[in-house]
C-alpha cells in the first residue's frame, strides 16, 4: 500500500513517454464531436473544440513535468549555493543574503509569480523565469539552517584546522550531509510547481493556446461544467493524483531518512 505513489508516478511517466513517442494529435479539431462524452472512439471524451481530452491530458502532463523539473533543478542549485555561502561565511555576507531572501519571503510565492509573469508576459520561457525567481528561497533558508549546525561538526573543524579551502569544506564535507533534507524539500517543491504552473495557465499567464496545459484546460472546462462535467473531472483528477502522489512520496522519504524516527 505504501508503494502506491510510486505506481501513480510510474503510470504518468509512461503516459508522458507515450505522448512523446507517438503522435497523439492533441490539436486536431473535430467540430462534430464538441464536448462528446467518453466513448470507444474517444476514451476520455472531447473538449469544447472537439479535441481529444486524453491526448491533451497526456501532452499537458509532459508540460507540467518539464516546467516542474527545470524549475526545481535551477532553484535547487541557486538556493543551495546561497544558503551554503550565507551559513558558512556568516557576518555581513549572511545578513545581506538573508535580507534579500526575507524580501522574497514577505510576499506569497504564487502572487509574486503572478506579478512576474504579468510583467514578463505569457509564454513558456517567461513562465519558467517567473517560477525560478520565486521558488529558490525555501532551499536557501533550509540550507542555511543546516549549514549553521554542520559548521560546528568535528569533521568540519578538523578540515578547517588542516587548512582546507572554504569551497572544499562546503562542497565535500557539508553538501553531502545536506542531500537528504534537500531531496525531500525538492519533492514537495515539484508538487507545488505543478500547481503553480496550472494556476498561472488557468489565469492566462502560462502556456498559451493551442498548446495543451492542465491549467488552461481547467479554465476552458469550467464554462461547460454543467453540460460536460467529464472535461473538468478528467483534468482535475489527473492534477490531484500527481500532486497527491508526489506529496505522499515526500512524506515517505522524510520518514525514511529521519534518523530520530528510525531510532524510535
Amino acid at each position: 500500500m505504501k508503494r502506491w505513489p510510486c505506481w501513480v508516478l510510474a503510470f504518468w511517466s509512461l503516459v508522458i513517454l507515450g505522448a512523446a513517442l507517438f503522435d497523439l494529435h492533441p490539436d486536431v479539431i473535430h467540430l462534430e464531436q464538441v464536448l462528446a462524452l467518453p466513448s470507444q472512439d474517444a476514451v476520455l471524451g472531447m473538449d469544447d473544440l472537439g479535441r481529444s481530452i486524453a491526448a491533451r491530458v497526456a501532452v499537458g502532463a509532459g508540460v507540467s513535468l518539464l516546467v516542474a523539473s527545470l524549475v526545481t533543478v535551477v532553484t535547487l542549485t541557486v538556493g543551495t549555493m546561497i544558503g551554503l555561502l550565507a551559513g558558512y561565511c556568516g557576518g555581513w555576507v549572511d545578513r545581506v543574503l538573508m535580507q534579500v531572501t526575507d524580501i522574497f519571503l514577505a510576499f506569497p510565492g504564487i502572487l509574486l509569480a503572478i506579478a512576474f509573469a504579468a510583467v514578463l508576459g505569457p509564454g513558456l520561457g517567461n513562465l519558467l523565469l517567473a517560477l525560478c525567481m520565486t521558488s529558490w528561497v525555501g532551499y536557501a533558508r533550509l540550507t542555511r539552517a543546516q549549514t549553521l549546525s554542520l559548521r560546528q561538526r568535528q569533521h568540519v573543524l578538523a578540515a578547517q584546522s588542516l587548512g582546507a579551502p572554504a569551497h572544499r569544506i562546503m562542497f565535500r564535507h557539508m553538501l553531502p550531509l545536506l542531500a537528504a533534507p534537500l531531496v525531500v524539500e525538492a519533492t514537495y517543491s515539484i508538487a507545488g510547481l505543478v500547481i503553480a504552473e496550472a494556476s498561472l495557465s488557468f489565469l492566462g499567464l502560462g502556456i498559451q493556446a493551442p498548446h495543451a496545459s492542465w491549467g488552461a484546460m481547467l479554465r476552458d472546462g469550467v464554462r461547460y461544467l454543467l453540460v460536460a462535467p467529464h472535461y473538468v473531472l478528467v483534468v482535475g483528477i489527473s492534477l490531484m493524483s500527481v500532486v497527491l502522489a508526489i506529496n505522499v512520496l515526500g512524506d515517505q522519504l522524510r520518514d525514511a531518512w529521519d534518523v530520530r524516527r528510525a531510532a524510535d
